[in-house]
């Protein structure tokens, strides 16, 4: 390169440069850009120049028509084999920087934090699957919200069919009448299959409307793979739920406080009624709020078992520590074996996220502003995004692509806005108060004023001149 002339050998590095992005890029853009410059040099007459442009032109032509590099085909491998990875993976271990989890034997899982609703842990979980007894976490919500406690619910042929199906029962018989209150409580704690269809009914006026109200609040709660047939969970091939929907079916059903209360309850016992000639004790085989059990797990504040052949183990609740809240959810799970599943990763939840505050130095946040993130993350880990309306902005964050909270902002730009109109509605008022008010007065009063002045001045140079 030495023996080049100094415009020569800046033309060779710039062939250089070239080469070595279309060797790297296979850039179309350099060879456009490229072919510029041997034109201008062929114009300029540089022929020596342009050869070498020219001879080198051609050989990264022909070496850019190669086959694509190893790292790019190895990426297309990468994405291929991830297409038909393994269904039992947990998802949330492939998120950069996210605490690694150990596998279940059950189907599918999810630990959801409540008050963001960011996802700590995720297998399959939006694989349809028969939900069992789960079912009547709903069954509750929808009858809590559309009864009062104290109603008198009277046992019909519809209900006491449910103490022959097969099911869990409390052997209701006809005509016998029980408060709402009492059947939410044997709904729960006995799982009483008789008296979750008639208060279906009782609500719904049948099964069938109380089954399409069920469906109806599932979808205002954002499940999208929910279909409810029965209000008892028995198996209908028709019926089914992801781990995600149950999730936030139950964080519905615990945030309301009567729900909370029963779905703690161990036991409950049932008074005589007009039928029966004494009490009956219900008791609660839910083993993570049972003490005396080998699953029991002190965090948890309620939840619900329940069991089929087709449906295997199922296991729904919520647990609280740390300052959080956590929904777990077990599906299609061993017998015996899902309560464990849940406390482990009700412990993954609990021991390797925390609540992150976001400063709001730089904005007026109107609610939110709360992350869950893994421990010893800040805010130098998050990204977020914007969205606006209604003079308000929802502040999205994600930490390594996944959601872990928002934040509801004021919209600065309209604060910016409305007081630019308000300071313009203040001059424009300010102008007219000017324009209606003349300026002769003033003039007047300034003439009288000097006027007094000049004869004060006269007075006083008269008398000393006397």
């Amino acid at each position: 390169m030495i023996f080049f002339a100094r415009k020569e050998r800046n033309v060779l590095y710039c062939y250089c440069f070239y080469g070595y992005c279309s060797l790297t890029m296979n850039s179309n853009f350099s060879i456009f850009l490229y072919t510029g410059v041997l034109y201008t040099m062929m114009i300029k007459k540089k022929r020596i120049t342009a050869a070498l442009l020219a001879l080198g032109l051609g050989a990264v032509t022909m070496f850019s028509q190669f086959p694509v590099s190893a790292a790019e085909e190895t990426a297309q491998n990468t994405d291929a084999a991830a297409q038909t990875a393994d269904p039992s993976v947990v998802v949330t271990n492939g998120i950069d920087g996210w605490p690694q989890a150990s596998d279940i034997s059950s189907a599918a899982a999810i630990v959801m934090e409540t008050s963001t609703n960011t996802v700590l842990y995720s297998k399959n979980a939006d694989q349809p699957l028969y939900p069992a007894s789960a079912v009547k976490i709903m069954t509750c919500l929808v009858a809590l919200e559309n009864s009062s406690l104290d109603e008198q619910v009277t046992m019909t042929a519809t209900g006491v069919s449910g103490v022959t199906d097969g099911g869990a029962n409390i052997s209701s018989q006809l005509d016998e009448v029980f408060t709402m209150e009492q059947c939410l409580y044997a709904i729960m704690v006995a799982s009483a299959n008789d008296i979750a269809l008639q208060v279906a009914e009782h609500v719904g006026g049948s099964v069938d409307a109380f089954v399409q109200t069920m469906n109806t609040r599932a979808q205002e709660l954002g499940c999208t793979n929910t279909v409810f047939t029965n209000p008892t969970g028995l198996p209908d091939e028709n019926q089914h739920i992801t781990a995600h929907d149950m999730a936030l079916i139950m964080e519905a059903a615990m945030a309301n406080d009567t729900f909370r209360t029963i779905a703690a309850t161990t036991s409950y016992t049932l008074p005589a009624t007009n039928v029966s000639g004494g009490e009956r004790v219900l008791t609660n085989n839910f083993t993570m709020i049972n003490s005396t059990s080998d699953g029991y797990y002190k965090p948890c504040i309620g939840g619900k078992e329940g069991y089929t052949e087709a449906s295997g183990s199922t296991l729904v609740c919520e647990a609280s520590k740390n300052n959080m809240k956590l929904v777990c959810i077990v599906l299609n799970g061993a017998s015996g074996v899902t309560d464990n599943e849940a406390i482990a990763l009700l412990n993954y939840g609990f021991d390797n996220f925390a609540p992150l505050t976001i400063a709001d130095d730089d904005f007026n946040r109107l609610s939110g502003g709360t992350v869950i993130a893994p421990n010893g993350a800040t805010e130098d880990n998050l990204t977020t995004e914007d969205t606006s309306s209604d003079g308000q902005i929802t502040r999205h964050y994600y930490f390594g692509g996944t959601p872990v909270g928002t934040a509801i902002l004021e919209d600065a730009k309209q604060q910016t806005n409305d007081a630019a109109v308000t300071g313009q509605k203040n001059m424009e008022a300010a102008q007219a108060y000017s324009a209606s008010h003349t300026t002769a007065p003033y003039y007047i009063i300034g003439a009288i004023g000097a006027a007094f002045l000049l004869f004060f001045l006269f007075l006083m140079i008269k008398v000393i001149k006397s």
